[in-house]
């Protein structure tokens, strides 16, 4: 019996080399049993077999074993990085350099990048190490090829190997082989990975690299809604996730004067939204997403929550959108009190969306006093439906306007709000007609730091100030699709530095997620997360100057986020020395941590997703 190897050629069968190949990669697994994988693998040959096809059996056979025993999910993972190794080798690529100069020439690497690898590729192919591939788990290394790594255009082989792409992120980010090499290290070891544009995108041709964008909704004309979405397929097609507003849109049933007709309202236009929000999926990388979000005030309020109902007229249906609900305080004071809501064509009360606070509650009260109303509601039954569709959807997403708009360090000017946050609800910045916000993440594996002797704040703080240089930097790199992006990130500079594997860590110190103990550390974590971030910020500002809109924040009044939410910090002697620091120079960026979902950066790194619990399947 022959098996034909990657080149082609025939050899005969040699049952040990199999048996080999597996007991390799399952070396310091002492839970897996390498013989019965392997031979599953031979009860797969036959005559003509490709290795390539017998490598492919040991991986799923591995993997179809990971609920048995985890340490197959290691075992899985060697295996698979195993075979890319091989696949990338056919091809002649025997190290980074020529990893990077075979994409260039494919049109896959930016010239600045190809040229900086190719005149540092010693020191830079010297520092990859392929044993880090035993750090990830079987989802991990399955993600970055299927998702992440480079591949051939035409044959779609992968051509670069995960230490090479890992490190390939790294030459897009850095400015020399030093900061390069260091970055590598760092993500390679899963302590701290970016978002996943920036995963995707560095170093390629089209540097997009930033996670989040937010628009204001379009002003209530049919240029600004065909613009906007014009904008959406632009920023979705490089990989961002896309929050927007649709409040300003009139509601259905509004006069149309130039026609004496009346409006359909809001549906039918995020009817085609949803369609193009399909077709622009994320440049082919993984499905397009947006969130659009309606005030609570908006007379189709009732219809936009029915958007993702799996019954009723598909043509009032929007399967590929998110919906959000952006809730005024009054609102919620108006359901406990059992009261009415009124709801407004915002045609007739456009100045309602630009307000917040008493300022809106004023506003509004006026309008129902001078009979606006479209109609009213019980606030309690709109709210019930709002949780229906929550539950039965899991769309629908309850977000604050009046507490967002209080503690978002933008909103120190008046004029200036927050009409929206994100596709995940992570993000709170100023839009406007003319600013897009944008934000660029990245989270830290909390799992990573802890041990059973304790938790390592000293590493933590290290992580953390290398992260936020390098998303900063991201701000300067990045590729904007749109004027009004480029625009917003350069005058506000936000980055979102985020946690994930926090559950990863309390196992790891055997503390119950709800304990008084677990919560003691999770606030102490975020505590140095923030101080060191903003320690880096003020370190930025004071050699490159702050962010343009440094003055209207509410920092530069010298309250802090702590301040806004009336917390008292720990240590507070180091705080106090830090605030004089930002009083003095300022900070680089506005916003500093956020919370993302990391849903996939979190499958690579191992670890559980953002600050949630153990979940399991019921």
């Amino acid at each position: 019996m022959r098996v034909l190897k990657r080149n082609g050629s025939p050899e005969p069968v040699d049952v040990g080399k199999i048996v080999r190949a597996v007991s390799r990669c399952a070396d310091g697994l002492a839970e897996v049993d390498p013989l019965r994988v392997a031979t599953r693998t031979i009860s797969g040959l036959y005559d003509g077999a490709t290795t390539a096809e017998l490598d492919r059996l040991s991986i799923h056979t591995a993997a179809s074993l990971i609920a048995e025993e985890p340490q197959y999910s290691r075992l899985a993972a060697r295996l698979l990085a195993t075979y890319v190794d091989k696949e990338v080798q056919n091809q002649e690529i025997h190290s980074f350099s020529q990893a990077v100069r075979h994409a260039a020439e494919q049109g896959l690497i930016n010239e600045q990048v190809a040229g900086f690898v190719a005149e540092n590729s010693r020191k830079l192919n010297d520092t990859i190490e392929p044993d880090r591939n035993a750090l990830f788990e079987y989802f991990g290394v399955r993600t970055l090829v299927d998702r992440y790594l480079l591949r051939n255009p035409e044959g779609r082989e992968v051509i670069e190997t995960p230490q090479y792409f890992f490190m390939r992120v790294a030459c897009g980010l850095a400015r020399t082989p030093g900061e390069a090499r260091d970055f590598y290290r760092l993500i390679s070891s899963l302590r701290y990975l970016p978002s996943s544009p920036t995963l995707f995108n560095a170093g390629s041709r089209h540097t997009q690299l930033s996670s989040c964008y937010l628009l204001d909704s379009p002003q209530d004309d049919l240029e600004s809604i065909y613009d906007r979405y014009a904008d959406v397929a632009k920023l979705s097609k490089f990989a961002g996730g896309i929050g927007l507003s649709y409040t300003r849109v009139r509601s259905r049933g509004s006069l149309i004067r130039g026609t004496n007709g009346q409006s359909n309202g809001i549906v039918p236009w995020l009817k085609t939204l949803d369609s193009s929000v399909a077709a622009v999926n994320q440049g082919g990388r993984r499905k397009g997403a947006a969130c659009v979000y309606l005030e609570t005030w908006h007379a189709d309020i009732e219809e936009f929550l029915q958007l993702r109902d799996n019954t009723g007229d598909e043509a009032r249906r929007t399967h590929n959108l998110n919906i959000a609900n952006w809730v005024p305080d009054l609102f919620m004071r108006r359901v406990e009190e059992d009261a009415p809501w009124s709801l407004f064509d915002p045609k007739l009360v456009p100045h309602f969306t630009d307000l917040y606070g008493a300022a809106f509650e004023a506003a509004y009260a006026a309008a129902e006093e001078a009979g606006l109303a479209a109609k009213q509601v019980p606030a309690r039954d709109l709210y019930s439906r709002m949780m229906r569709t929550l539950a039965q959807t899991g769309n629908g997403w309850m977000t604050f306007k009046d507490a967002s708009n209080a503690k978002c360090n933008q909103t120190q000017r008046d004029g200036s709000v927050i009409h929206l946050s994100n596709l995940c609800t992570e993000i709170l910045e100023v839009t406007s007609e003319n600013e897009i916000a944008v934000c660029n993440l990245g989270s830290v594996n909390l799992g990573a730091f802890a041990a059973p002797e304790g938790f390592d704040f000293e590493e933590l703080g290290a992580v953390v100030r290398t992260a936020v240089v390098h998303l900063d930097r991201v701000i300067d790199l990045n590729f904007y699709p749109t004027d009004e992006a480029k625009a917003s990130n350069l005058r506000w500079r936000p980055v979102g530095l985020g946690s994930m594997g926090l559950q990863d860590a309390f196992f790891k110190l055997r503390l119950e997620f709800d304990s008084p103990e677990a919560r003691e550390l999770s606030a102490r974590i975020q505590e140095e997360i923030y101080f060191n971030a903003l320690t880096t910020s003020c370190e930025l500002a004071q050699s490159n100057g702050p962010h343009p809109a440094w003055d209207e924040t509410r920092a530069s009044a010298g309250a802090l986020q702590f301040d806004l939410w009336g917390v008292t910090p720990s240590e507070p002697g180091r705080w106090k020395e830090l605030e004089a620091q930002i009083a003095e120079h300022g900070l680089r960026n506005s916003l500093l941590v956020a919370i993302a979902p990391t849903a996939t950066i979190a499958s690579i790194a191992g670890c559980y997703e953002c600050i949630e619990p153990q979940v399991s399947n019921l």
